[in-house]
């Protein structure tokens, strides 16, 4: 099974059930040399550009894109590209930073409470387009609490202004993506809780969860604690940790939804994506794929011989945009410092989730070696 994708650019290349995904050929997309092109401010100068949510605002791709600034408080960029895949154009200052009592804020928010989560910086956004709206989900990081994080939500007309809606849920959280339409009625998202294990793998980092709420905006979210997919420590490219990725993206097959794994190995922990596919009227029941659709490697990672590299071995993505004839470009960072770009169809990822799944709560394969 192939299918014929491309970028835009003229040059088609084929996917299948063994290459699932193809890089872009000139990845990187977006680098911290081109963010600081335009922050030339010394206070503003960045490292990296990673873990950026996408999305498409009138004829124009928008990213919202992680930087860690050097002092090391993350904030969030944006930039945009006519084309989704080049000449991208970065706007003159950040779009989101950590939250002032001067921020716009919904009703009935402290912004001293909301200051003090988002003090430590804010990271990993996911655009959300629902009810013609962009629902963005993001990381705060408290600053005098290590490793205290909770997933907030602001909400924009068009990229241009937010308003804050404060945290999701009232404990420590990360990787929250939205369905963008209502499912029976209500809206619903995936999560994953983080543990109060010290470490960062293990425990209830290999769940992710759904919850439902009647309203995006002020909840209240009532997420499951049975979760949807689990691993459970099996010899798999997602032992150890997963997560939601990128918002999930309706079709034919199902709601297809990217996620990150994890394998603890002697030299660290390496990053892998994956895929699932939720039942369209009831995501709660769904096929994951056992095989990765994107390990690391060199190509996602190219730099300048003195440029600062974060992390090592990880791929993390935060979007994925279709376009009508089901190719789907995977927006994605290389070792937390890089954007890069990669394609693949519809009906590639679908059918790796219905050939060669794992049971969704245990990990155990569901084929035959």
């Amino acid at each position: 099974m192939h299918r014929m994708v491309g970028f835009g650019d003229g040059r088609i290349g084929a996917v299948s059930l063994g290459e699932p995904v193809l890089r872009y050929q000139h990845n990187p997309i977006l680098t911290a040399r081109h963010v600081n092109d335009v922050w030339t401010e010394p206070h503003r100068r960045v490292v990296t550009v990673h873990n950026a949510g996408v999305a498409l605002v009138g004829s124009e791709t928008v990213m919202l894109f992680r930087s860690h600034l050097r002092c090391g408080i993350s904030v969030l960029g944006l930039a945009r590209s006519d084309d989704g895949v080049t000449d991208w154009r970065v706007d003159p200052r950040p779009f989101l930073k950590p939250a002032t009592v001067e921020d716009r804020l919904a009703p009935g928010l402290d912004p001293a409470e909301i200051t003090e989560m988002e003090a430590g910086g804010v990271e990993d956004a996911r655009i959300n387009p629902i009810d013609g709206t962009y629902a963005i989900t993001y990381s705060g990081y408290a600053a005098d609490v290590r490793n205290s994080v909770r997933v907030l939500l602001a909400v924009s007309q068009d990229l241009a202004t937010v308003t804050r809606f404060g945290p999701m849920l009232r404990r420590d959280m990360r990787n929250v993506v939205l369905f963008p339409e209502r499912i029976d009625g209500r809206y619903v998202g995936l999560f994953r809780p983080n543990d109060e294990l010290p470490a960062d793998t293990g425990g209830i980092f290999r769940e992710i969860r759904i919850g439902y709420a009647d309203d995006f905006r002020t909840g209240p979210w009532n997420v499951a604690q049975e979760p949807v997919m689990r691993t459970n420590g099996s010899p798999s490219a997602f032992a150890d940790k997963i997560g939601p990725c990128a918002p999930p993206v309706k079709t034919d097959h199902g709601w297809l939804s990217l996620f990150h794994g994890v394998r603890t190995t002697m030299d660290g922990n390496p990053y892998v994506l994956g895929v699932a596919l939720h039942d369209l009227q009831q995501p709660r029941t769904v096929r994951m794929s056992s095989i990765p659709v994107l390990f690391p490697s060199r190509a996602d990672c190219r730099v300048g011989e003195t440029d600062y590299v974060h992390v090592p071995n990880v791929l993390f993505s935060c979007a994925m945009l279709r376009r009508p004839d089901g190719t789907l470009l995977i927006y994605y960072a290389g070792n937390d410092t890089v954007m890069n770009v990669a394609v693949s169809h519809e009906d590639i990822l679908a059918e790796l989730c219905r050939r060669y799944g794992q049971d969704p709560h245990t990990g155990r394969l569901l084929y035959p070696i």
